[in-house]
């Protein structure tokens, strides 16, 4: 949004970037709780999260549910990327809030058996100032493209 806002991009599509309310909802991005089929929560322990490094907002919105919902947690795991992240989750080094879409191969929603709070749906938003002709009908295609990826 940076660079955007920098006019250094003509588009991005990224997910809600708080107090803007600009930009074209593509999508509503669904989060879970997901593990390693493999990997167990030791009663009594604070909830080890594999995450992104700041300012990743999906970490942020994570520990914000679960310190709403009174849940003990601690970062097992920070990644610098979702690959990392993956990685350390299917190696079983603890939970992760990801989208569905960016699931590691064999990864468990565990949200529900651990009692974990539901994490909230965020919007993926499309900003352009592409304003008209050839621009313009390309990001009309990629934004029908990204909308039936995302809701499929």
């Amino acid at each position: 949004m940076q660079s955007f806002d920098r006019r250094e991009l003509d588009a991005v599509i990224v997910r809600l970037h708080v107090g803007r309310t600009d930009g074209e909802v593509l999508a509503h991005e669904r989060f879970g709780w997901y593990a390693s089929p493999t990997w167990q929560h030791r009663a009594g322990e604070p909830l080890p999260l594999a995450t992104l490094a700041e300012p990743c907002g999906v970490r942020v919105m994570a520990g914000q549910v679960l310190d709403e919902a009174g849940v003990s947690w601690t970062e097992a795991f920070v990644g610098g990327g979702v690959a990392a992240v993956s990685a350390a989750v299917t190696a079983g080094l603890g939970v992760s809030a990801l989208a569905k879409r960016m699931l590691p191969l064999g990864a468990l929603d565990v949200g529900e058996k651990l009692g974990l709070p539901e994490l909230p749906r965020l919007p993926v938003l499309l900003h352009s100032r592409v304003g008209s002709g050839r621009a313009h009908d390309a990001m009309a295609r990629l934004a029908a493209a990204f909308r039936g990826v995302a809701n499929a």
